[in-house]
C-alpha cells in the first residue's frame, strides 16, 4: 500500500472457530467503539474515506468479513451456514469482544448491512445503535422479488446456483465481472473508487477462493438465512436499538422498495433515514457525507 493509506491503523488476524478474521483498527483510542462493516464484492478499505473523516471521534474496527479481503474463504459447507450471516454476525461479535468492547455502536453497507442486522437481532445487548446502507431486510426483498427486481439484481439469483457454474461462469473473466459490480447499481462507472482500493478489490475477488467464498455468502443467504429470518419473525424478534437508513437516490432500494417503512417493521427503537444522492456505494461516493451523517448518529 502507499505511504499514509490507513496512516494511525494498525491490522489484525483474529481466530474465531477455525476462521481467521482480518481487520483494521484505529481513531481515537478512548473514543466509543464503532464497528464499520462492507458489502459485496469488497472488503473493509471501501470505509477509507469515511474512516479518515471518523478517526478523531471514535475507536473505529474495520474487519474483512469471512470470504472477503485477508480473512479465511473456506469451503461452503452442505447447508452454506460457515457463510451465513449469523455465523458472520458471531464472527463480528467474537473480535469485538476480544479488543475489549461489550457494546459498541454498528454501521454496515450492503452484504454488511444484513450482517448487521443479524448481529443486532441475535445480540442485543451488544448492538447500541445501528446503521444500515442502501439495504432493505433480506426476506421482504426476496419476497416482493419481481422482474424489475431479478432483473436489476440478478446477481441474488445467479450467485446461488449449485457450485461449480457460477464459480466457472465468473472465474472466466473475473475482473470485468467485478468492475461492472462495482460500477452498477447507479453508481456511474468506478471513478469513486480510491485506485488503491479498486487494486485491493481485483486482488481479494479475483481468486477461485474469493469467487467460491462470495457464491457461497448469497447461497447462504437464500437458503439457511431466510429460515433464520423467518423464524426470528415468528419469535417477534426486532431490532431493539435505534437505527439509521440511509439509501441511494439513484440505486436500486429507491426505486423499488420503501426502506424506511420496511426497517420500520422490523425494529423497536426510534428509525430515522433518508435518500443520499448517490447510488448504491453510498461511503465511496459520498464519503464526507457519510462521515457526518455517521458522526451525527452515533453521537461521539
Amino acid at each position: 500500500m502507499d505511504e499514509g493509506w490507513f496512516e494511525g491503523f494498525e491490522t489484525l488476524d483474529f481466530d474465531h472457530a477455525g476462521v481467521r478474521i482480518h481487520a483494521r483498527v484505529g481513531g481515537r483510542a478512548d473514543g466509543p467503539p464503532l464497528l464499520l462493516v462492507h458489502g459485496f464484492p469488497q472488503t473493509h478499505v471501501m470505509w477509507h474515506p469515511v474512516a479518515q473523516r471518523l478517526a478523531p471521534h471514535f475507536r473505529l474496527v474495520l474487519p474483512d468479513l469471512r470470504g472477503y479481503g485477508d480473512s479465511s474463504k473456506p469451503r461452503g459447507a452442505p447447508d452454506h451456514a460457515n457463510h451465513g450471516m449469523r455465523a458472520k454476525a458471531g464472527d463480528l461479535l467474537a473480535l469485538m469482544r476480544h479488543l475489549g468492547h461489550e457494546r459498541f455502536g454498528v454501521c454496515g453497507h450492503d452484504r454488511g448491512g444484513r450482517v448487521s442486522h443479524r448481529l443486532a437481532l441475535d445480540h442485543p445487548q451488544a448492538v447500541s445503535r445501528l446503521c444500515v446502507l442502501d439495504i432493505a431486510p433480506t426476506l421482504d426483498m426476496y419476497e416482493a422479488t419481481d422482474l424489475r427486481f431479478a432483473s436489476a439484481y440478478y446477481h441474488w439469483f445467479h450467485l446461488i446456483q449449485a457450485a461449480p457454474l457460477p464459480e466457472l461462469m465468473i472465474g472466466g473473466c473475473a475482473r470485468e465481472y467485478l468492475h461492472a459490480k462495482l460500477g452498477g447499481w447507479g453508481a456511474g462507472g468506478l471513478g469513486h473508487i480510491e485506485p488503491r482500493a479498486l487494486a485491493e478489490y481485483e486482488r481479494c475477488f479475483c481468486t477461485p477462493e474469493g469467487i467460491h467464498a462470495a457464491c457461497e455468502d448469497y447461497r447462504a443467504a437464500a437458503g439457511i438465512g431466510l429460515d433464520e429470518d423467518r423464524a426470528s419473525r415468528a419469535a417477534g424478534q426486532r431490532v431493539a436499538c435505534d437505527l439509521l437508513v440511509l439509501w441511494g437516490a439513484r440505486g436500486v432500494v429507491q426505486k423499488l422498495f420503501d426502506p424506511l417503512a420496511l426497517w420500520q417493521a422490523q425494529c423497536d427503537g426510534l428509525v430515522t433515514g433518508h435518500a443520499m444522492p448517490a447510488g448504491h456505494f453510498i461511503p465511496e461516493e459520498l464519503p464526507a457525507e457519510t462521515a457526518d451523517e455517521v458522526l451525527r448518529f452515533f453521537g461521539a
